[in-house]
């Protein structure tokens, strides 16, 4: 059985399905590391009936998740000129412009001043991010902080999102020319609901780090050795574009080469990304 290629069919069923790892454990029956290990392809040989339950419980049949995994397109793959080859991209601040109309549009609807929504929201991002806290928990302890009787961040955010599409551009093109993958601190079930609404480019990415998958947020070392491990290649062959200094100085401390996106100055932070991903003579 070829693990690798069992674990991406694997996480992309998962992902296809809309499900967090940890609720795809509570289906299969199955603990958490053992899920996570399979989707890295760390586990030799996993059990054909672990692999049937997994199947189950997405929905799907033991074949489609052991046989031929769809083919990437063929690349052309090289590296750019400070050495890195496999790119990862931040989604929030980076491929699209977040929270800022979502908070807006909150507190107009609730009649709330704009401020308290932002300081209740951070209140709670980072344990929703982590999956530590669930999405209705969050919504619930949101509405309350707030004063009003429910709240649906959710449904705000995916209709108020806006792509940075010159920056999806570049991604597209990355792809072409690098192993590329998501790295992004993100509520459970976003993701897949971006890519689905057509919020994020359509595209085979290599790996996806979900946080609220791996439960750990940038800028915690974990997630960063979970990002490294799944990309399978050695620190200093990584470059991260992320909108959040702190983000990129933690993985600069980890041996990444890091670069700063600022979705304020779009064309300008895509043309240094442009620069960035130049290959290498």
């Amino acid at each position: 059985m070829d693990e690798k290629g069992l674990g991406k069919r694997l996480q992309e069923a998962r992902q296809a399905a809309g499900l967090t790892q940890q609720q795809l454990c509570q289906r299969a029956n199955l603990s958490f590391s053992t899920l996570t290990k399979i989707e890295r392809g760390a586990i030799k040989a996993p059990s054909i009936f672990t692999i049937q339950a997994i199947a189950t419980a997405l929905g799907t049949s033991l074949d489609t998740l052991i046989g031929q995994a769809p083919a990437l397109p063929a690349r052309n793959l090289k590296k750019t000129r400070s050495g890195a080859s496999f790119i990862y991209f931040d989604v929030n601040g980076c491929l699209v412009h977040f929270y800022h109309r979502a908070f807006s549009k909150l507190a107009q609807d609730t009649g709330t001043p704009l401020d308290s929504v932002e300081s209740a929201f951070w209140h709670y991002n980072d344990d929703v991010c982590r999956g530590v806290l669930s999405v209705n928990d969050f919504n619930a302890k949101l509405a309350e902080r707030i004063g009003v009787e429910s709240v649906d961040w959710q449904k705000y955010y995916l209709e108020t999102v806006e792509p940075i599409m010159a920056m999806q551009e570049v991604v597209k093109w990355a792809s072409e020319h690098y192993r590329i993958g998501l790295l992004t601190n993100i509520m459970p079930g976003l993701l897949s609901a971006m890519r689905r609404e057509g919020h994020l480019p359509n595209l085979q990415y290599d790996t996806i780090i979900d946080s609220s998958e791996v439960a750990a947020i940038k800028p915690e070392a974990r997630i960063y050795e979970i990002a490294e491990a799944q990309a399978d290649c050695r620190p200093e062959d990584i470059l991260l574009i992320d909108d959040s200094r702190v983000n990129l100085m933690a993985a600069e401390k980890l041996g990444w080469h890091v670069l700063w996106f600022d979705d304020s100055r779009v064309e300008e932070s895509v043309d240094r990304a442009r620069q960035a991903l130049e290959p290498a003579d």
